[in-house]
């Protein structure tokens, strides 16, 4: 059977320009096939279009609406899963108002669909009290417990995304001092993170024991499973799921019913704040494009923000007793106040 123009475009699109003309990482990639794999299947079983006689022709910006639509109210999506979505559509509609002129005009009403607003959610982060009884749930009598040990322990120490935990590989620490490590972040950028030497005791401790010491180790996986294969990202959120149930056990103050791996990132950047690492630093460790994305904390921590109060507050409040409250006739006291 002959291919479409859509499925050779979109072949096109995969394999050729965001690999080789834009960067995008793995994981970027894995998204956007992601998004156009559900975007087949919403139309061939809701629209009723066979996928191998699809063209882009076809495709119109109010069935992308209607893709949209479908993501959130059938398959129940977020609105933040819906944009990511229309992030990938968009990407396609603009490499193809390059390669494929035909249909311009509904390329660009596509391109004109707006990401839908969502709700800013709060920050949820712990307390360095709450990250102590976190890090004391692991057994350290098995070898789980010792991984498990060293990875929350880095998760939290270098304010890492799980995807960058999952990527990490021995030949990425650096055992001199300054102790260091590189992570590779989104867009494949790669940022240097300094390791406090606690941290880098527990991480030697686990890659000894695991003979990740040898260079004929270098390029394996830091983190794995029984099977000796790279974790993945349900993994290391059940691993972290586990001790937050035992921690709560002990003390549901400290620990939130709600917190993922990425708010053990909150947390490290809320503790960098509030012991007044300048926000410059936290955005190179986080990694982060702008200083105006690390900001977020600023506006979040509560605890700065009261001590910046406390330390601008004048005490204007009487120190007498108000004349009025001896007065019988309060409008006469009110008429003649501040004259």
């Amino acid at each position: 059977m002959k291919p479409t123009d859509f499925s050779y475009y979109l072949t096109g699109f995969l394999t050729k320009f965001l690999p080789g003309e834009t960067g995008a990482s793995k994981n970027t990639i894995a998204s956007y096939r992601d998004t156009f794999i559900l975007f087949l299947r919403f139309l061939r079983d809701e629209k009723e279009i066979p996928i191998d006689q699809l063209t882009l022709g076809m495709v119109t910006k109010n069935m992308v609406v209607e893709y949209l639509d479908w993501t959130e109210n059938k398959r129940r999506c977020s609105t933040s899963t819906r944009n990511v979505r229309l992030a990938a559509l968009h990407s396609f509609f603009k490499y193809l108002q390059y390669e494929s002129l035909d249909n311009l005009l509904e390329w660009q009403k596509i391109l004109s669909i707006p990401v839908k607003r969502t709700e800013k959610k709060t920050i949820n982060y712990l307390a360095l009290d709450g990250i102590k009884l976190l890090l004391k749930m692991p057994d350290l009598n098995t070898i789980t417990g010792r991984r498990d040990l060293a990875l929350l322990t880095i998760m939290y120490d270098t304010g890492a995304r799980v995807q960058e935990i999952i990527d990490l590989t021995p030949s990425m620490v650096r055992f001199d001092k300054p102790y260091t490590i590189k992570l590779i972040g989104k867009g494949n950028k790669a940022r240097i993170v300094p390791l406090m030497d606690p941290t880098m005791q527990i991480l030697k401790r686990y890659m000894e024991e695991q003979g990740l010491l040898k260079n004929s180790s270098n390029l394996y996986p830091m983190f794995f499973n029984n099977r000796k294969e790279k974790l993945t990202r349900a993994g290391v959120n059940y691993i972290l799921a586990k001790y937050k149930t035992l921690a709560r056990e002990e003390n549901k103050l400290l620990i939130p019913e709600v917190f993922s791996c990425h708010c053990l990132r909150h947390s490290k950047a809320m503790h960098l704040l509030q012991a007044g690492v300048n926000l410059v630093y936290i955005r190179d460790i986080l990694g982060h494009c702008s200083v105006q994305v690390t900001e977020i904390y600023a506006k979040t921590d509560s605890k700065q923000k009261r001590e910046a109060i406390e330390k601008a507050y004048e005490d204007v409040s009487p120190t007498e007793e108000p004349v009025w409250q001896n007065n019988d006739n309060l409008l006469d006291w009110l008429r003649s106040f501040n004259k």
